[in-house]
């Protein structure tokens, strides 16, 4: 990894940007980047002083571009929009997310299409660096003037106004601000506009579900094993001769995964023999299934890496002879494979369900509902019941909502993308989709015991050994929901996936050999 990001300069990717929110990469402004928006800001400033009209510099927003802005208030334009669109409503969306959007707004404004002054930026510089976060509502945007609600709350602070978190505790800006001796910034020309729009809600969004899908993906891959496992299945449907004949990437990455998983098991040596025909498809048709949403989940990190180096804001200042009244601050390239990564994991979700509900049956050996003595225990019944309320709760968030479109701006915004909506639907499912897995995992750990003294593979023997560190085998019935909540919890903060692939390096195997792009 390293230690330094140039802005405006470097290629960002996924990771870099989730490495300078947690403080492991330094972002800086360089002095190529420092040249470029120099350059830029200059262009507006004499575009102002020669009295052309350009939309947003010196003419007001959307259904308003015709409307001259007198060369005094011009500035004060830029002040008014930040007020204006500031409309968000509900929850503050995480500070983490937050702070992605002031990473992804700071690179895409670097690079000097804009007109920003650099003033501008060093300030939304400061407030990543010192872990200051504005406070950013979760609903207001349709995705296509940009994010313009909350881009207008991310920047809000930089004119003294809104609320940060400093240390996790919620503030004004303005008092923040006096507290560190800061004065609010003074807005150039275009400035308001060049910092509400963009995707940068959009974006943000898409790099943490990039991130956190493609910790489910690994994870489902290691969990379906250790069902397969606990259900004496077998590995012949995972054959690489198999999968060449119909060679989608994410079905080769699946099924190899799968093979190096489950390599020197004694418990599948045990039943090579056995005369069972064909394992039921949520067992044999991983790859196919696992594989069809690593594929989505690869077409979203490719758009996502795409959109992080792009400019998306309006107009677009080539030089001060050239500006562009453009559309990229149009979300719809990430709305739509927002919206259908939504339906990838929930399909992940619906085969570990199935899987959770196969291991409660009965057969090849388990005793029903993974418990001996039942009757007076429940055993594992009614965990699958939270599986299934998830599954269907994640099935009604899969309606896109790049789907619709709804007429804003008196009809001069007459075509939306709604991909603030997809984003955040997509952070849903996966909140559910964890839940879906920790109780698989906890139900493929209780099962695989009865399959003793056999062992299994090395890497699942170390993966049910790393969940027993959190929770026991459960001889009769206990609040389980105490278990699901810390299996979890080693799911989504990607514990459980790292050591797994720590403990896999360790034994020289690469889980993911001869795909690296399908890491992030």
């Amino acid at each position: 990894m390293i230690n330094s990001f140039q802005y405006g300069i470097d290629t960002l990717t996924i990771r870099t940007a989730i490495a300078i929110a947690n403080g492991q990469v330094k972002g800086i402004l360089g002095e190529e980047a420092i040249e470029k928006i120099s350059r830029s800001a200059a262009a507006v400033a004499s575009i102002v002083a020669e009295g052309r009209t350009v939309y947003g510099v010196n003419t007001g927003f959307g259904i308003l571009a015709n409307t001259p802005i007198s060369e005094e208030d011009t500035k004060t334009l830029q002040y008014k929009i930040l007020q204006s669109h500031s409309v968000g409503v509900g929850d503050p969306i995480a500070p983490e997310i937050a702070k992605l959007m002031l990473i992804t707004k700071v690179h895409a404004l670097a690079q000097g299409f804009s007109g920003v002054q650099l003033s501008t930026l060093e300030r939304l510089c400061w407030h990543i660096d010192n872990d200051i976060i504005p406070i950013v509502p979760e609903k207001g945007s349709v995705g296509a003037s940009g994010d313009l609600a909350p881009l207008s709350h991310l920047c809000l602070p930089l004119i003294g106004l809104g609320e940060v978190y400093e240390n996790g505790i919620r503030k004004s800006a303005g008092e923040v601000l006096s507290s560190y001796g800061m004065q609010a910034v003074q807005l150039g020309p275009k400035e308001g506009l060049a910092l509400i729009n963009g995707t940068q809600f959009i974006l943000a969004h898409a790099v943490k579900a990039v991130q956190r899908f493609q910790n489910c993906l690994d994870a489902a891959d290691i969990i379906g094993a250790m069902s397969l496992e606990a259900l004496t299945g077998t590995k012949a449907p995972f054959d690489e001769a198999l999968h060449q004949l119909r060679p989608f990437e994410g079905n080769l990455l699946v099924a190899q995964r799968l093979r190096k998983i489950l390599s020197d098991s004694a418990i599948m040596q045990s039943h090579v023999d056995c005369g069972r025909v064909q394992d039921p498809y949520s067992l044999r048709c991983m790859p196919q299934v696992h594989g069809a949403s690593r594929n989505a989940w690869y077409h979203l990190k490719q758009l996502t890496e795409t959109e992080l180096n792009s400019v998306t804001d309006n107009p677009i200042v080539l030089d001060a002879d050239h500006t562009i009244s453009g559309g990229n601050f149009h979300g719809q390239p990430l709305a739509l494979p927002l919206d259908y990564n939504c339906f990838a994991a929930a399909e992940l979700g619906n085969i570990s369900d199935r899987r959770c509900y196969l291991l409660l049956e009965g057969k090849w050996g388990l005793p029903m509902l993974l418990m001996n003595n039942v009757g007076l225990n429940s055993g594992f019944m009614i965990p699958q019941y939270t599986t299934a309320a998830l599954v269907t709760e994640n099935k009604t968030l899969c309606f896109p909502a790049s789907a619709d479109s709804i007429p804003t701006s008196l009809g001069q915004e007459d075509h939306v993308s709604m991909g603030s909506i997809s984003g955040r639907k997509l952070n849903r499912v996966l909140d559910n989709l964890e839940f879906i897995l920790a109780i698989e995992l906890m139900s493929a750990c209780q099962a695989i015991e009865f399959r003793r003294p056999l062992k299994s593979s090395p890497i699942l023997e170390f993966a049910h050994d790393h969940v027993r560190e959190y929770v026991e085998f459960a001889s009769e019935d206990r609040i389980f929901s105490k278990d699901i909540e810390k299996i979890t919890a080693i799911i989504r903060d990607f514990s459980f996936v790292n050591q797994v692939n720590a403990f896999a390096g360790g034994a020289g195997i690469d889980l993911n050999e001869n795909y690296p792009g399908y890491i992030c």
